[in-house]
């Protein structure tokens, strides 16, 4: 996603280029400890024992699991997914590493590996995690209504976790659910006032919602970037078409209720609610 259902991701392009740029480097090793083709037993007995006596892997789960995320954290997702067969086939699999697993499944495009490495996640302590990694699938195939009800159960588990709860906001603005965006938007704002994702979902609301001068404030007090700010408005534009057609197919009786499809959308800009203090500081 543009934010977080991104919702926060490599692309392609940059994790192909990283795994180019680390072949190159062991590439260049290689040409270091052999040269030539053709090496004889003696001299290849002698590189084997020059391996052997390198640093030996790390040797205990904590420290490979934290080697693999460190790879995760440069993008070298492919690279870590050898090296989690690798921890799997010395120590067994573990709720940390099928975490993982999925999020380098994720990453390199395998959705359907990766909803299943992150539903074995359900009933341990990554349950959370689990219902995270699920709904980010279902945002990146555009299935906002499932992404939601995803996300929805990761943040029941975790109420305090501000990026799952801007998670939820933007899943629920691209499906269309305005107002259902304000509250889990609000929370992560609060908790998490410096998160460049969450301001700019929180951005994404106000221009659905209609205030486009708290909006433009928040944008420019920032400094958002003119493609951040192009794509925050690319994605208004999929909220009010998300929004016309979840009108179009709601029950005449929602149309017709109280306060009406429209009401609840605009609620906020009448003034019946105070503006958020977060918001008030950002547009002054």
């Amino acid at each position: 996603m543009t934010h977080s259902l991104s919702f926060d991701s490599v692309k392609q392009g940059a994790r192909f280029a990283a795994a180019l740029a680390a072949l190159s480097l062991l590439g260049a090793c290689a040409s270091k400890d052999v040269t030539g083709y053709g090496v004889g037993p003696q001299a290849e007995r002698a590189v084997m024992a020059q391996q052997a006596n390198k640093d030996p892997a790390p040797d205990t789960p904590g420290m490979y699991l934290g080697l693999i995320d460190q790879m995760q954290s440069q993008g070298l997702y492919f690279a870590s997914l050898a090296h989690i067969d690798a921890y799997d086939k010395q120590y067994g699999a573990s709720p940390d590493s099928i975490l993982l697993r999925a999020d380098a499944l994720r990453m390199t495009d395998q959705p359907g590996a990766a909803a299943n490495a992150y539903g074995q996640l359900l009933k341990t302590p990554l349950a959370t995690r689990g219902y995270r990694g699920l709904g980010l699938i279902a945002g990146a195939a555009g299935d906002f209504a499932r992404a939601a009800q995803e996300l929805q159960q990761a943040v029941q588990l975790a109420p305090t976790d501000a990026t799952t709860l801007s998670d939820l906001g933007y899943a629920r603005l691209r499906d269309g659910d305005v107002d259902g965006a304000r509250v889990p938007l609000m929370k992560a704002a609060e908790l998490d006032q410096t998160n460049p994702k969450i301001i700019s979902n929180v951005a994404l609301y106000l221009l659905a919602n209609g205030n486009q001068a708290q909006a433009l404030a928040i944008m420019n007090q920032q400094k958002l970037a003119p493609d951040v700010r192009a794509a925050i408005c690319s994605d208004a534009a999929k909220v009010a078409a998300a929004g016309r057609a979840q009108t179009r197919g709601a029950p005449a009786q929602q149309e017709s209720g109280a306060l009406g499809t429209g009401a609840r959308t605009v609620a906020s800009a009448q003034g019946i609610e105070p503006a958020p203090r977060l918001l008030q500081r950002f547009a002054q």
